[in-house]
């Protein structure tokens, strides 16, 4: 299977990004580097990317395990290198799940599922940082 996207340039120091299921995102960085501060930017993004693919094999897991949860959040929390060219060289993944009849066992087992298995962008992250997992439990 193959991915293609395409981005664009639209001017200064923004572009506009298409992706597979045809919607359109603007990248663009703050001000203080020539920006507009209007888009995401490019290494959040990927940040982003992570905490979507997981969050996405774990809301599956948690349908299909039938569990109770109202409230279902990732903090994702990066160290980047002080050296050009500056990369996430430390990332942490705070899996908040928040509910009165919570299976904190299922939870954490889909999560580690996610982790261990199932994200692939967690794969990549492996390739270039520390990954620090945590799965907290509130009522």
């Amino acid at each position: 299977m193959t991915n293609h996207i395409t981005t664009k340039w639209l001017g200064n120091m923004t572009f506009e990004s298409n992706n597979i299921s045809g919607n359109k995102l603007i990248i663009d960085v703050a001000p203080e580097d020539g920006g507009e501060g209007q888009g995401f930017r490019p290494k959040a993004l990927m940040l982003t990317s992570l905490a979507g693919c997981s969050g996405l094999d774990v809301a599956s897991l948690i349908k299909k395990m039938k569990l109770e949860v109202e409230e279902f959040t990732i903090e994702t929390i990066a160290d980047i290198t002080e050296e050009h060219p500056k990369y996430y060289n430390k990332v942490r993944l705070e899996y908040h799940f928040k509910g009165a009849n919570l299976d904190e066992k299922k939870l954490q087992r889909a999560v580690d599922l996610s982790i261990e298995k199932y994200c692939g962008v967690m794969e990549m992250f492996r390739q270039f940082a520390t990954l620090e997992i945590k799965t907290i439990f509130k009522k």
